[in-house]
């Protein structure tokens, strides 16, 4: 029998197990039946119908409900329109699952059905997720991969599976006679996930046959790592970071312009860093300009450190790095001619940004994963809708600007701040945006006292 990990496991926590009706959940499902009556936990069934593959996905649900009947547990089934949902939040078909399953899980927690959801996720689909963020670059943040644990209102969601191998599972579903369901689109190499799963993989375990969990020790270690330093961070910025620049007689300059902005680091702080702690400061200095800096733009900013090297950098198309013989400071800015274009910037999550004439703060909601995508702030597009709140529909924002008080001219609509995160728009300015209960994120608009 596959081990489980009983770390988080309480004897009465109320578990639903998500089971999609694959070989990897069904194995949860049947170990933590085995073991339910010796930890002492209540189980039940949760099986979600992507509204994919037709007649398959029916098959898939029959089958769930089946195996739930004859372990005599109860059963929780939901169905969604994941390609509507893909298409109205700009997402990939396996975004908008995967969001519309969480959301799903979060739901049976908030409404008290259960105390613990859990998935079976495996040491191969740690390795991969590990592997897919390396590939994209991925920092320490993300390499983390799949956490264990992810706290929700009402609950939490588990991963017991994690220190577990897909082939372990299947072989001792074969031992039990224990048959699953098989997901044609798992086979489909269009998807990059699968390409790393039957194709990269394979030959890195040529070189390395434990290849997958040297690959999930990376993500315990970088989770461990990462933690420790958003802490280290948060106890240090507050001393190194400056607003604006600095004015003769004192006190420091900050840019009211809706498009610019600036931060500075004294030189002789920065140069007391470590490496490793510098490197993470300057990249934290960009991202409240709204910035996310890649790698080789972090390193010229570290070289911008040394006194023999450049003063000046232009890191990206509006962030400009330059060093004075007290401080490092950056500064974003937009051209005069491009004032009324559309502008989109990053907004940190968790993280601050001052444009468009606000300054927002966000923080990741306690029910949130510890690394998700960055929001961004940026002006109104065509066909932008937003739902209000009492709201029955989302409406254009047309309507929206003429519908508020003393209204809004169109110079003004132009520049109106807006929060777009994974194709929604979170937040607006003046405007009571329908909360989404899904959202990992809470956006805050600082005073205007706060801003200077």
């Amino acid at each position: 029998m596959p081990q489980l990990d009983r770390q988080h496991l309480r004897a009465g926590m109320r578990m639903a197990v998500a089971v999609s009706g694959g070989a990897d959940s069904v194995a949860l499902l049947r170990t933590l039946a085995e073991a339910a009556a010796e930890i002492g936990l209540p189980l039940s069934v949760a099986h979600l119908h992507h509204g994919l593959r037709g007649a398959e996905a029916d098959a898939d649900a029959e089958f769930v409900a089946e195996l739930a009947a004859r372990l005599g547990l109860p059963l929780h089934t939901h169905r969604v329109d994941t390609p509507a949902a893909a298409q109205a939040e700009r997402k990939t078909i396996e975004e908008a699952a995967r969001h519309l399953r969480y959301a799903w899980f979060r739901d049976l927690l908030a409404q008290g059905r259960a105390d613990a959801v859990a998935t079976a996720h495996t040491l191969d689909d740690q390795a991969e997720t590990v592997l897919h963020r390396l590939l994209r670059g991925a920092w320490t943040e993300g390499l983390g991969g799949i956490h264990p644990v992810i706290a929700c209102t009402g609950g939490v969601i588990l991963r017991p599976f994690l220190g577990v191998r897909h082939a372990e599972i299947r072989a001792w579903l074969g031992e039990i006679g224990q048959p699953w369901r098989e997901d044609a689109s798992n086979q489909d190499t269009a998807f990059t996930r699968n390409r790393i799963r039957r194709e990269l993989l394979p030959q890195l375990t040529a070189f390395n046959p434990r290849i997958e969990e040297q690959l999930a020790h990376m993500a315990t270690l970088a989770r461990d790592e990462e933690n420790w330093w958003e802490a280290e961070l948060a106890r240090i910025l507050p001393s190194l970071l400056l607003p604006g620049r600095p004015v003769r007689g004192g006190g420091r300059a900050v840019s009211t312009h809706p498009n610019a902005g600036s931060v500075g680091m004294e030189l002789e702080k920065l140069h007391a860093l470590a490496p490793a702690l510098r490197r993470r400061v300057l990249r934290a200095a960009a991202r409240q300009l709204g910035c996310a800096l890649n790698f080789e733009q972090t390193e010229r900013l570290m070289a911008l450190c040394d006194p023999e090297g450049a003063r000046r950098q232009q890191l990206t198309a509006d962030l400009r790095a330059e060093r004075t013989p007290r401080e490092l400071r950056l500064a974003r800015e937009v051209a005069a001619d491009a004032v009324d274009a559309p502008l989109a910037l990053q907004l940190p999550i968790p993280g601050e940004v001052s444009a468009l004439g606000v300054t927002l703060r966000t923080a990741l909601r306690p029910d949130a994963e510890a690394a998700i995508p960055a929001a961004m702030l940026r002006t109104p597009r065509p066909g932008d809708r937003v739902r209000m709140r009492y709201s029955r529909a989302a409406r254009p924002l047309n309507e929206i600007f003429a519908r508020m008080q003393n209204g809004v001219d169109g110079a003004a609509r132009r520049t109106w701040p807006l929060v777009e995160w994974q194709g929604r728009i979170a937040w607006m300015k003046g405007v009571a945006v329908e909360p989404d209960p899904e959202l990992p994120f809470t956006v805050e608009e600082l005073p205007e006292r706060a801003q200077r």
